[in-house]
């Protein structure tokens, strides 16, 4: 995954976290995690992940994502193929290893993406956590995400 990729889907998940009030919260939290930029690129990104600035429930200011421009963000990113290092599966669930910054970005394509035996997921910083419909459909689910992320299946959205 390029750095401009990864550093994007960090400022997805920094935004989604609640965590960036201004440009140059976003420019600190992305140094913290190892991509240091200006405040011009911050501004970029920020335009780029379709972020807007609102009020939060507390009444500050706050930057958001909507659900729409996270499906249009999925579409535009890398391939799963870039995203998927490893993955492993239990009972009824796999776990998928990304790249650092990666696995908001893959779980969002994965959300979108139509496949009929996940029931969702959740994304740390580097992990994926899919949960399958079936109750030991976890290996069966492992396969299809390995065969997901070698562009075998269309990218799509539900």
């Amino acid at each position: 995954m390029s750095s401009v990729s990864a550093r994007r889907a960090k400022a997805i998940a920094l935004v989604k976290k609640g965590l960036i009030h201004s440009q140059s919260d976003l420019v600190k939290e992305l140094k913290k995690s190892g991509f240091p930029v200006t405040q011009a690129t911050a501004s970029r990104d920020l335009e780029e992940i379709g972020a807007v600035r609102g009020r939060s429930e507390a009444g500050d200011s706050v930057y958001s994502i909507s659900q729409s421009s996270e499906a249009s963000i999925s579409r535009s990113m890398p391939l799963p193929s870039e995203l998927i290092l490893s993955v492993e599966s239990s009972g009824n669930l796999a776990v998928i290893h990304t790249p650092p910054g990666g696995a908001h970005l893959l779980a969002s394509s994965l959300d979108h993406s139509g496949l009929t035996s996940i029931i969702g997921t959740i994304a740390g910083d580097d992990t994926v956590l899919v949960v399958s419909r079936k109750a030991s459909g976890g290996a069966q689910l492992a396969k299809e995400l390995l065969s997901y992320g070698q562009g075998k299946r269309n990218r799509g959205s539900k």
